[in-house]
């Protein structure tokens, strides 16, 4: 009967794992897009920025990029909950989702995140696309 049990389990944990492992990638596209827009942004007043490596270390210290640090968080702890062993639930999964389009919703009025978001939508192309496929992957797994 174990084998039985399991089974069953990988079946009903392989749907909810594949909606996180793919939101998770659309969350690191859109992250990644901030950053090189973020990173265009810095460099025109402090200077050219030297390696891959540097980049990191502002993203993770320079109060420049600190805006960037809900979606950082919100990758990380999808990676947490993947990485353990245990059987996603439905309300774990959607707790993310829920998460997910609440943090991408830009606000010119807002404060924090969701202004600085705004302000990334409106002078970078790439962001805007990173941002389009989120929302229609967020959509199509809400169907």
């Amino acid at each position: 009967m174990a084998p039985v049990s399991q089974k069953t389990s990988t079946r009903q944990s392989c749907p909810l794992r594949k909606k996180l492992l793919d939101v998770r990638g659309g969350l690191l596209g859109l992250h990644k897009a901030l950053i090189l827009a973020e990173q265009v942004t810095y460099e025109r007043i402090n200077g050219r920025v030297a390696s891959t490596g540097q980049l990191l270390q502002l993203v993770l210290n320079d109060p420049w990029f600190t805006w960037l640090h809900p979606l950082s968080q919100l990758v990380v702890r999808i990676d947490d909950l993947l990485d353990d062993e245990s059987e996603l639930s439905h309300v774990e999964v959607e707790h993310f989702l829920i998460e997910a389009r609440s943090l991408i919703r830009p606000s010119e009025e807002g404060d924090g995140f969701e202004r600085s978001y705004y302000e990334a939508l409106q002078r970078e192309p790439d962001v805007i696309f990173a941002h389009v496929e989120v929302k229609k992957l967020l959509t199509k797994i809400a169907a």
